[in-house]
């Protein structure tokens, strides 16, 4: 068979069956204009892998936010380093941290335990194993408190919050529960009871005045 007969009725197998040198012979001669050289075709393939995909990213896990906080969570009322708000309370919990640690402790068992009960429980994690394992001891009525009242959790666990920061972490729980409007010098059973007056004031029927009036 010949080349131009060849290249007339198979013209895609001429290209990869014949040698190289035929077929770029046969184009110069105008025998066959309508194929491509395997130089431009691989030039096109070169081309296209270098070409940059478009649509979509190829990931979007930098997009995520690693605090990216669960819905239904509201805000602490006031910040961590926020201590100047309450002085008082800042004073107590700079030299006695237990006392603000008991009285947090008291509200979030619900009045289980009392405010002396977790204040000492605190000192002696404290005295006898070091700040760091109180620290830690804390921490865990932070996360029990945030659960309570669906509260942001912060750039760091709250465990390790309270290793960095105890003492702000404190005040700022304290500060929490009093904006609630908790009593904290009357622990959870003094709030209970206040509570239960204030509604039977509320909900009482207001006084008849008797009499002839003039």
């Amino acid at each position: 068979m010949s080349l131009q007969l060849l290249l007339e009725r198979k013209p895609y197998y001429a290209v990869y069956a014949l040698p190289f040198s035929l077929v770029r012979e046969a184009a110069f001669r105008g025998k066959a204009h309508h194929l491509f050289s395997l130089e431009d075709t691989s030039g096109i393939a070169m081309h296209s892998r270098k070409q940059p995909s478009t649509g979509a990213p190829a990931s979007s896990k930098s997009r995520l936010c690693p605090t990216q906080q669960p819905e239904g969570t509201v805000p602490w009322s006031t910040g961590l380093f926020a201590c100047g708000s309450d002085v008082p309370n800042c004073c107590i919990t700079c030299w006695c941290p237990c006392v603000t640690f008991g009285r947090i402790a008291e509200i979030v068992e619900e009045g289980s335990t009392s405010c002396g009960a977790r204040g000492a429980v605190y000192t002696l994690i404290a005295v006898f194993t070091g700040c760091g394992c109180a620290c830690i001891y804390s921490g865990f009525y932070r996360q029990r408190m945030r659960s309570r009242y669906r509260l942001e959790e912060g750039r760091c666990n709250d465990c390790c919050l309270h290793l960095c920061c105890e003492r702000c972490a404190l005040c700022q729980e304290y500060r929490e529960l009093k904006n609630r409007g908790f009593d904290m010098s009357l622990g959870c059973h003094g709030n209970m009871a206040r509570q239960q007056n204030q509604g039977a004031q509320t909900t009482a029927a207001p006084a008849v005045e008797t009499g002839m009036k003039g």
